[in-house]
């Protein structure tokens, strides 16, 4: 495979836009290429914003967004409250924030869901993101859950065997009211970027995998 990157910005400012439905959203699909895009540039500057975390859900996402940004060179934090599962009958009241959104930030890099995700929020911030940034690189991530909804990823990002230990310890150390559920364990988040990193080849053995719609190339 040909790897892509961000030509002239190693030296430079990074802008990247973090959008999650859930407090634990960004961090399970994208944590991974989060903490290797701050290792590696120079300058990056995060937006990242949660659009249901509530209570101890609330606390979480705080501290969580706070790890696994430090040593970013600006940060923005949004903790909205929308109704869990409940997105689709909110949509106007959503789409506001999308709306500041728009006018506030202008990032060379969308992190959001996966358009075909099965849970009803997760769809909805996928489609208001196209319907919001619709001259931006934007990259879904996946998220895995009971639905068994993960598809064919198209492009990826290959970590280091560092940075998947460290996404894996600060998901388990920050969102504590999730650990009831079954999937939420570090055997399928290793497991499934051991599976990424097996079809893109990664040279440590994992990746994260997302879906990407539109790419221009520039010759």
């Amino acid at each position: 495979m040909y790897p892509l990157g961000f030509a002239g910005k190693a030296r430079s400012t990074l802008h990247v836009l973090c959008l999650g439905a859930h407090s634990d959203d960004i961090e399970v699909g994208c944590g991974g290429f989060v903490l290797d895009l701050i290792s590696r540039y120079h300058a990056v500057d995060v937006d990242w914003v949660v659009f249901s975390a509530q209570g101890r859900r609330e606390q979480e996402a705080r501290k969580s967004a706070h790890l696994f940004l430090r040593g970013v060179r600006r940060k923005r934090l949004t903790v909205a409250q929308f109704r869990d599962g409940f997105f689709p009958y909110q949509g106007g009241e959503i789409k506001d924030v999308f709306e500041r959104l728009k006018h506030e930030v202008s990032p060379d890099l969308v992190l959001t869901h996966y358009r075909d995700d099965r849970h009803q929020d997760h769809r909805v911030v996928s489609d208001l993101t196209w319907n919001t940034f619709r001259d931006h690189w934007i990259l879904e991530y996946e998220v895995p859950k009971y639905d068994g909804d993960l598809g064919a990823p198209n492009c990826f990002v290959p970590l280091e065997w560092k940075t998947c230990a460290r996404k894996v310890r600060y998901l388990q150390a920050m969102f504590g009211t999730q650990r009831s559920k079954q999937w939420f364990n570090s055997e399928t988040f290793l497991g499934l970027m051991r599976l990424r990193g097996i079809e893109c080849r990664a040279p440590d053995g994992y990746a994260e995998g997302f879906y990407t719609r539109k790419v221009v190339l520039k010759v």
